[in-house]
């Protein structure tokens, strides 16, 4: 393709440049694309944008002439070697919240009793917030604990898409069944072309790379 004076791309954010017969030309109007009738599979280019996408990739061409929404599969995959230093990572953040947050709060106690229960107290609480940081993290727009993010990985459905909070609380609670025997569960990764543990496929999740799906 040849290249392009994108000088011309400054009339605004809905005027689009035209790829016709191999070469672009505009730009245009939205009201000139549709008197143009112009196709789904119609690459198109607008001021922002890296490159030229199909006609049916832009959610305002979509409104526009009704085009349906691709449905892109997922084709990039975590390896179990970045689940598991995001899931160190994660440790170590909530633990370092949990420590600190028990520290300040010994430092108002004066009974060495009290301490060591609060001490004691961070083994149940550890856990617990772990698993609620998890469920409410992975069902964000971010998709993903700080550590996935650090690691650009996140979780999805099998379409890449953003899970509910239902699925991310039973994709949680199904690690249980991926722990137990011997962390049996997450050896599946190895063997599926997808990488899921048992839990990502009891719950219908993927663990992807944050990159084109």
């Amino acid at each position: 393709m040849e290249p392009v004076d994108l000088s011309i791309l400054k009339h605004g954010s809905n005027t689009y440049l035209l790829v016709i017969n191999g070469r672009p030309e505009g730009p245009f109007t939205m009201q000139e694309l549709k008197d143009r009738k112009i196709k789904p599979g119609d690459f198109v280019r607008t001021d922002g944008m890296d490159d030229y996408k199909e006609a049916h990739e832009i959610a305002a061409l979509r409104a526009l002439f009704g085009f349906s929404k691709p449905v892109i599969m997922p084709q990039y995959f975590a390896g179990f070697d970045q689940r598991l230093l995001a899931s160190a990572l994660d440790w170590f953040f909530v633990a370092g919240v949990c420590i600190t947050i028990a520290f300040i709060a010994s430092l108002f106690v004066g009974d060495k009793e009290t301490r060591l229960y609060i001490a004691l107290g961070l083994l149940l609480v550890i856990p617990v917030v772990k698993i609620i940081y998890h469920i409410v993290m992975e069902c964000t727009v971010k998709q993903g604990t700080y550590g996935k993010q650090l690691l650009k990985i996140k979780v999805s459905d099998m379409q890449g898409n953003r899970i509910s909070f239902a699925r991310s609380v039973s994709r949680n609670a199904l690690k249980i069944v991926s722990v137990l025997p011997f962390f049996i569960g997450y050896i599946f990764s190895f063997f599926n072309k997808q990488q899921q543990c048992m839990h990502d496929m009891l719950a219908g999740t993927l663990v992807i790379k944050d990159r084109l799906i």
